[in-house]
């Protein structure tokens, strides 16, 4: 990355510290990064404040010597970058998940062995789940205690916890923090993860916000793509399903835009068809993407079928709007026949009968072999934003 202007850091007690986020001109940015905003920040996320005339004010107390920073050491010197909070898929680029996902294949050593790692001993992991969840939670749960650190969840903070009493998002991460290391929270609004990384002083780890992105699955999701395919320039890739609702499928298609020549179809019953403003994103990127309605002919186009299920609880009282959306298409034995030989079908889980159990038995079935590379990109996120490098 090139950047014509450079940024001034400020040494407190010897360790770096950089402003939250700083927003650079678009046109400053040479490689392909689709957001200008590029986080900075260190563990402690509050070292120092950057006000709005650009200095950085030091915590009372301690003094501070200024150095110039080239920004591309930060990404590119022995791919070490910053990593303060995972709240989007449009925070990643290339290198930035390349780098994930070796750090994920280390993971899959220490899981493998038969040692117990102690890398995160002494930390504290809070998992603050808003919304029901299975995979995600408990794959978090146990990257956290394969790593050596505890938890502290609490699986329905919507009805068991003092959100249930009328307490603010902001009041209870501020009390969660001063508990744990790392928040991992899942919530059924929308945009809450940037409010509750706004609020912290502590990392904080989006596990999906209602409708709007799960970039932890995402991440598995590629990472799972380059292990069963072997590439992920040059891919079909057909998004099925729930694609209005679905926070999985939008995470995926802003990842899956990093990359070359991919080309991504959307089929949907008409009510959940995928929101413009990802169509819109992938267009200003420069990848081509076709809506369709016949995931028979799709199918046999693609490397990836990747189905979700209709979401039942994004329907309100509209049950007649779900019924008439669930059903309409279904992985089968007939499916498996148009498909290629080497394409592998995924599915973020839980299914219900968009998926055959009869189709388990085939190897391009590769859901369940996804859903344990969320154990590894966990483990790597939870490494990254805890110990580093």
């Amino acid at each position: 990355m090139s950047i014509t202007s450079s940024l001034t850091s400020t040494t407190l007690c010897g360790a770096s510290a950089f402003p939250r986020s700083i927003e650079f001109p678009r046109n400053h940015l040479l490689t392909p990064f689709e957001s200008s905003k590029i986080c900075l920040t260190t563990h402690s996320k509050n070292n120092a404040t950057w006000n709005l005339n650009g200095k950085i004010t030091p915590v009372q107390g301690i003094r501070c010597h200024a150095m110039q920073v080239e920004t591309r050491e930060l990404f590119t010197a022995g791919k070490k970058f910053q990593l303060s909070d995972v709240i989007e898929g449009q925070q990643f680029d290339r290198e930035m998940l390349s780098a994930i996902f070796d750090v994920a294949r280390e993971m899959e050593k220490i899981e493998k062995s038969s040692s117990q790692s102690e890398l995160l001993k002494g930390y504290l992991m809070a998992t603050l789940f808003y919304e029901p969840s299975t995979r995600t939670r408990l794959s978090f749960e146990s990257a956290m205690k394969r790593l050596g650190g505890e938890v502290l969840t609490t699986e329905n903070a919507r009805e068991f916890s003092s959100a249930a009493k009328g307490e603010t998002l902001e009041d209870t991460i501020r009390t969660v923090e001063g508990y744990s290391d790392i928040i991992v929270m899942r919530h059924f609004e929308s945009g809450a993860a940037k409010r509750a990384a706004a609020t912290a002083n502590i990392p904080v780890i989006n596990a999906g916000d209602g409708p709007g992105e799960h970039p932890t699955q995402a991440l598995l999701d590629v990472y799972t793509i380059q292990s069963e395919i072997g590439k992920l320039d040059g891919i079909s890739v057909a998004l099925v399903g729930d694609l209005a609702n679905g926070r999985t499928v939008r995470s995926l298609a802003y990842l899956l835009a990093k990359f070359k020549d991919v080309k991504i179809y959307f089929v949907s019953p008409e009510i959940v068809k995928m929101k413009d403003d990802i169509k819109d994103y992938l267009t200003a990127n420069g990848v081509e993407w076709e809506e369709s309605s016949d995931l028979m002919e799709v199918a046999s186009k693609c490397d990836v079928v990747y189905q979700t299920r209709i979401q039942r609880e994004r329907f309100g009282e509209r049950l007649d709007l779900y019924e008439a959306a669930r059903g309409k298409y279904i992985v089968d034995k007939a499916l498996l026949g148009v498909m290629r030989k080497n394409a592998v079908i995924m599915h973020p889980l839980p299914r219900l009968d968009e998926i055959t159990p009869d189709v388990d038995a085939d190897p391009r079935a590769a859901y369940f072999r996804q859903a344990k590379n969320g154990l590894f990109i966990r483990m790597a996120l939870l490494k990254l934003l805890l110990v580093g490098w």
